[in-house]
């Protein structure tokens, strides 16, 4: 009887690499650190109030690590990587499964979503850009631009005092958007008023941490009444300014069909560090 050579057979399937929850902030943030406009949220989610609701996931020692906020209804996934990375996170993702919740937020690279298919259904996709603050000189032409001879005052800075009046300019310019009254005792906001003292644009902070030196601009919006005057330009220039005094990465997101937005984000010195996905997962 004739045998067939061991190296005749097909080889076994790799056992995927086991599921690895981390702990360690410091750990953590030099991992981070060493591609901090990648992971300006997860850098941010290390201090406090955010780290108590984290939970921080790794296949490896040196690979990617995925983020899972327990905050609110909806848990948000968080799974950042470069393109060298892509199958490692989407093998990182796929050994998460059993952690998961059944509906979550998800902000994935490239494949992370088709990653935990067939196990999730998606929802509400939607590509969307990180971009970082890398020219900083170009928001020279746009500081103190909204108090010349315009019917506005300056770009000031905005306080608990001012929550109303957030509120309602959310209402008018960018309803549905996230905005946490905590925010504004968190990090800075700033905004424009009329002559009669009615906030026109605003724009403010995701993540604001002095520690890990890291900064994300969100919300900002102009009343449908006063655009194309300038004023969110104003706004984020501004508040670059202030973010400049205690952090050294700034970005933002930005949805990747959104001209108007990323024209002005470019036009002020920010330039694509990724694209990502957004998408609402559910359990099938």
């Amino acid at each position: 009887m004739s045998s067939t050579p061991a190296s005749a057979h097909p080889s076994a399937p790799a056992a995927p690499a086991p599921l690895t929850s981390l702990h360690d902030r410091a750990a953590l943030a030099e991992r981070f650190g060493r591609d901090p406009e990648l992971h300006l949220f997860e850098l941010g989610d290390l201090d406090e109030p955010f780290w108590s609701h984290t939970a921080w996931y790794t296949t490896s020692a040196d690979g990617p690590v995925a983020l899972l906020y327990a905050v609110g209804e909806v848990p948000t996934l968080l799974g950042l990587a470069r393109p060298a990375h892509a199958d490692r996170l989407a093998g990182l993702l796929r050994a998460m499964r059993p952690v998961l919740p059944r509906r979550l937020l998800a902000h994935l690279t490239d494949g992370g979503v088709d990653a935990l298919a067939p196990d999730y259904r998606a929802e509400h996709r939607t590509a969307m850009l990180r971009m970082a603050l890398t020219e900083p000189a170009a928001l020279v032409p746009h500081l103190g631009g909204a108090s010349n001879a315009r019917p506005f005052g300056p770009v000031e800075r905005l306080g608990a005092a001012d929550l109303a009046d957030l509120r309602a300019l959310f209402a008018a310019g960018y309803p549905g958007n996230w905005f946490d009254e905590r925010m504004l005792t968190t990090g800075p906001y700033v905004g424009v008023r009329d002559a009669g003292g009615r906030l026109l644009a605003t724009a403010g902070v995701h993540v604001h941490s002095a520690a890990r030196r890291v900064a994300v601009i969100g919300n900002v919006t102009t009343h449908p009444q006063a655009r194309g005057r300038g004023l969110a330009a104003a706004c984020t220039a501004r508040l670059c300014e202030v973010l400049a005094d205690s952090v050294d990465h700034i970005g933002l997101n930005v949805r990747a069909d959104h001209p108007t937005a990323l024209a002005l984000y470019r036009r002020l010195g920010f330039t694509t560090v990724t694209g990502y996905e957004e998408a609402v997962l559910t359990a099938c």
